[in-house]
């Protein structure tokens, strides 16, 4: 028997994680470590804006961070959120796909 609080624990995360710019972090994260200013001249976006979502994201234990002189370095706290990132983005395609193989079959 799953304890409830754990039920909204996990929701708390996937709520943190239903945001395009927060997928975009993880996915930009996938393979090293990299500076807010970094992570925020990969995505295009300001360094405040990218603070706030990593600051959501270290707060719910998705990053981890560290201090280097003046820079702040972010990481994946655990890999396993790239794998969880992966499979729903198959879910996702797979998705698509039964959608489009549903239209082509529909006449008009």
């Amino acid at each position: 028997m799953i304890p409830k609080e754990l039920y909204e624990i996990h929701a708390s995360i996937c709520q943190c994680l239903a945001n395009p710019k927060r997928l975009e972090i993880i996915n930009t994260l996938r393979d090293n470590e990299l500076s807010a200013t970094e992570i925020a001249e990969k995505m295009g976006i300001s360094g405040a804006n990218a603070s706030q979502h990593l600051a959501i994201m270290r707060n719910k234990g998705i990053l981890k961070s560290r201090r280097e002189g003046v820079s702040i370095y972010y990481s994946l706290a655990n890999p396993k959120v790239i794998t969880a990132c992966d499979i729903m983005r198959e879910v996702l395609f797979e998705y698509l796909n039964e959608k489009q193989l549903l239209t082509k079959n529909v006449k008009l």
